[in-house]
């Protein structure tokens, strides 16, 4: 596990995470610390009680911190939930994230969600159903459906043999965020 360093712009500033869907609408959105980077991505985080919304919608408070993280031209972010939170891994299959800037991060979410519960071993591929529809709502082209398939395939096989990020590489970046961890 390597150690996390801060990264060289921005260290610990706000960044302006948009997730939006295939239409352009916003949809989840929220500010969260920079945390630094690594060899799997560019890791954010948010101390317990922060906020975030689902497209204009007002402010949810999520009572446990978690991180978030960034990887490098991959078709997927994913969630670290520290306790009690009954999901500890929930991972977005979206369009690889791009920078506009450094304090903004974008992403078109695709609908599919790999999660692992904390008292359960193996993940759950997740909402097939909304994937579906929207493919054929949003026009989603071929080339997308075969990312985003293959994208939840390859986390599904790695979140249950705890490979890259899911051995564990979040533990140090959540405990930037919650001394508790």
């Amino acid at each position: 596990m390597s150690t996390p360093e801060s990264a060289v712009t921005g260290a610990h500033g706000l960044v302006q995470v948009n997730y939006h869907k295939y239409d352009g609408t916003l949809h989840w959105n929220l500010r969260m610390h920079r945390l630094g980077e690594d060899e799997h991505g560019v890791w954010l985080g948010l101390p317990p009680n922060g906020v975030m919304r689902k497209g204009h919608n007002p402010d949810i408070t999520i009572a446990e911190a978690h991180v978030l993280l960034f990887p490098r031209d991959a078709w997927w972010t994913a969630v670290f939930n520290a306790a009690p939170r009954s999901t500890e891994i929930y991972c977005d299959i979206t369009t690889p994230p791009q920078w506009p800037s450094p304090d903004e991060v974008t992403m078109v979410d695709l609908d599919l969600d790999v999660l692992r519960k904390r008292d359960a071993p193996q993940p759950l591929l997740v909402d097939e159903d909304e994937f579906a529809e929207h493919q054929v709502r949003f026009g989603y082209p071929p080339d997308v459906i075969a990312s985003a398939r293959a994208s939840a395939q390859w986390l599904m096989d790695a979140v249950a043999r705890g490979t890259g990020p899911f051995g564990g590489a979040h533990r140090p970046w959540l405990a930037m965020v919650d001394p508790a961890v």
